[in-house]
């Protein structure tokens, strides 16, 4: 079975005061940058320093099918996970374009998807199974491919270089799968946790909504957290997950996308809190579960734009916020070195 490492609390009450410091003697009014100085601190917290600096940032798409799909729960058929992971590594996509814009690395993890690709630059094999089973009937995997998947998601990390870890996924029904994590970690009414995912009708909404509680019922003893993720999550889930922790182990920044990469730090989070502390929200996006998912993590996102993409794009989208963070505090004059008078006492 699946062992967390252990975290570090980046709680540092020194550091905390000497960012803070910095930034007030910036040549700016106290406190004048809002959200930024706040996540400039963050930053420097996760990265245990005066002078964050962010290096070989690296986006991860984590893609899988679902058993469930079959159901009709998606507005797509199934067959649009692998022709979009095409489309990601052939560089059509929006996360594909957005990683290239900033410079961001982009890799696909293949932890399940139903198609066989040829070994090629930008793809990582770590398939389990070829898509999860149906979770009407049984488990979305086994306990087993669930330790499996979260030990991928560790090694997968331990290849890539740099400091920060962009989340990205794809997977058709996955939103399905984060709406039942949602209700059943959270206690959240699974009603308020569903929402149009790929653009579902209010017709499908209910159809959704009526298979969600079916799938809900059916595993009512799947209440521990990596019971939920076996019961419910994706092989995509699951890998990222595990890739959470490890990242969190090294002390990266992680950049949380939307509702699914949430589901998956919600789960990470559960085995450690201390989680939290490297995690930056992108943003709030039109799922409607996702508002009730950053409430229940504590999360302040950076934008809300009504993305509901997916893919990563969100975190591609912020991801200059947390470069202007970092310039401001290493490159900012202070009063003192740009010979500015300081506020009047």
């Amino acid at each position: 079975m699946f062992t967390p490492p252990i975290l570090q609390d980046l709680t540092n009450p020194v550091l905390l005061a000497q960012l803070q410091l910095a930034l007030n003697n910036k040549t700016k009014p106290l406190g004048s940058l809002g959200e930024l100085e706040t996540l400039a601190i963050q930053l420097g917290v996760i990265l245990q320093t005066e002078s964050p600096r962010l290096t070989s940032p690296q986006l991860v798409v984590f893609a899988a099918d679902h058993g469930l799909a079959k159901h009709g729960i998606s507005a797509y058929p199934s067959d649009v996970t692998w022709q979009m992971v095409d489309n990601f590594l052939t560089g059509g996509a929006a996360v594909s374009v957005l990683a290239r814009q900033h410079q961001i690395a982009l890799t696909v993890a293949d932890c399940g998807v139903m198609h066989d690709f040829a070994a090629q630059p930008g793809l990582y094999n770590c398939k389990i199974a070829y898509g999860t089973a149906d979770t009407l009937t049984q488990p979305a995997m086994s306990i087993e491919q669930c330790g499996q998947a979260l030990s991928n998601g560790q090694a997968l990390i331990n290849t890539l270089p740099g400091n920060a870890l962009l989340l990205g996924e794809m997977g058709i029904g996955n939103t399905s799968a984060a709406s039942l994590l949602l209700a059943r970690l959270s206690g959240f009414p699974l009603e308020q946790c569903i929402g149009a995912g790929t653009g579902l009708d209010q017709d499908g909404i209910q159809r959704k909504t009526k298979i969600l509680q079916q799938v809900l019922q059916r595993h009512p003893d799947a209440t521990e957290p990596l019971q939920a993720l076996a019961a419910f999550g994706g092989f995509e889930i699951a890998t990222m997950v595990g890739a959470i922790v490890a990242a969190a182990a090294s002390n990266r920044v992680i950049v949380v996308d939307g509702f699914i990469t949430s589901a998956a730090v919600l789960i990470a989070s559960r085995l450690d809190p201390l989680v939290l502390q490297r995690c930056v929200f992108s943003h709030r996006s039109a799922e409607r579960g996702h508002a009730l998912l950053l409430e229940q993590l504590g999360a302040r996102p950076l934008l809300d734009l009504q993305l509901r993409l997916g893919e990563g794009s969100g975190a591609a989208l912020a991801w200059p916020l947390l470069v202007s963070a970092c310039s401001v505090l290493t490159q900012m004059a202070s009063f003192t070195s740009a010979k500015v008078s300081p506020a009047s006492s």
